[in-house]
């Protein structure tokens, strides 16, 4: 049995204010939902240097079933301050093994324009591509580049493509809002009545804030009494802070609740962390917290918040 299934599933972009980086939320695989393949187990790690998931999936059927796993990163927009979370170091580290064995995923780069804040981005990849835009530009958003946004608008403005130009025509006196999006995908065997391991593991994109606001920032990251407590006693109520979020939900898409789910998040030795989980944390060193589920169905994603203490 063999199947290529395109999921495109756009993750929201999270950009914090107040003088803050950026930073997006990224998730893990990517799948549209089969009856005979199930997520067994998911051993996921979280820490501002890296993440990395084990996963295993258990194929139910007595067939092979070849399907096509999707990896999607957010949109990045191509307008961005020096100082947003380095979204080309992800790109080079991002890496996958299956069943021990390093396999190279292909690339694929999608480009979108917002007509307003309204609406949502529309996906203008081939627009792009007659217009002239190599891959490379396409990428810049993630790489950086080239910061001279009047040369993408120039191009982008003289360009005859029709779809292009209705869209453009919303645009005649404000700057061109363009997002690029990157999605890794590869083909996977699931033998018969088998478990096949895949790992995949890149470095995170974090941001932050020079300064905590404890009233927007408390509901956000579930800063209970407890947190705010020990942000009193490190006196980091207004402290510099990194942030970084996790798409857990598409862990559902799969045929089975997660039977075996293990989530480790750590911390630098000199902070506070803090994020929303509905059931036990269990903190099992100095700087790591560790949440166990059986036939877990992921209900929320993940943000979370690392505090520097003084």
């Amino acid at each position: 049995m063999n199947k290529c299934l395109w999921v495109l599933i756009l993750i929201n972009t999270t950009i914090l204010a107040n003088d803050s980086t950026g930073y997006v939320s990224t998730g893990g695989v990517q799948y549209l939902k089969n009856k005979d393949i199930q997520m067994y187990s998911e051993d996921l790690f979280i820490s501002k240097k890296q993440i990395k998931v084990d996963y295993q999936f258990k194929n139910l059927s007595n067939k092979d079933i070849t399907e096509t796993i999707i990896f999607p990163l957010p949109k990045i927009e191509n307008y961005f301050e020096s100082d947003f979370a380095d979204t080309e170091k992800l790109l080079k580290s991002f890496k996958v093994q299956v069943s021990g064995k390093s396999i190279q995923p292909k690339m694929h780069v999608r480009t979108f324009i917002q007509i307003d804040d309204q609406s949502k981005p529309i996906d203008l990849t081939t627009e792009f591509q007659h217009c002239g835009f190599t891959e490379k530009e396409m990428l810049n958003p993630w790489n950086r580049e080239d910061d001279q946004y009047d040369i993408f608008e120039e191009k982008l403005k003289k360009c005859p493509r029709p779809a292009l130009q209705k869209v453009l025509a919303r645009h005649q006196d404000e700057p061109i809002r363009w997002w690029s999006q990157v999605i890794y995908s590869w083909p996977q065997t699931f033998k018969a009545n088998a478990v096949t391991k895949v790992q995949h593991q890149y470095v995170p994109l974090v941001g932050g804030s020079v300064a905590l606001y404890a009233p927007e920032d408390s509901k956000t990251y579930c800063m209970d009494q407890n947190f705010q407590a020990g942000l009193k006693k490190a006196k980091s109520q207004n402290a510099a802070y990194s942030a970084l979020g996790y798409i857990l939900t598409t862990g559902a898409n799969w045929a089975k609740p997660i039977q075996n789910f293990k989530l480790t998040i750590e911390r630098d030795s000199n902070e506070l962390v803090s994020f929303c989980w509905l059931g036990r944390v269990k903190k099992i060193s100095a700087t790591q917290f560790q949440m166990i589920e059986k036939n877990f169905i992921p209900q929320q994603d993940l943000d979370i918040i690392f505090v520097q203490k003084f």
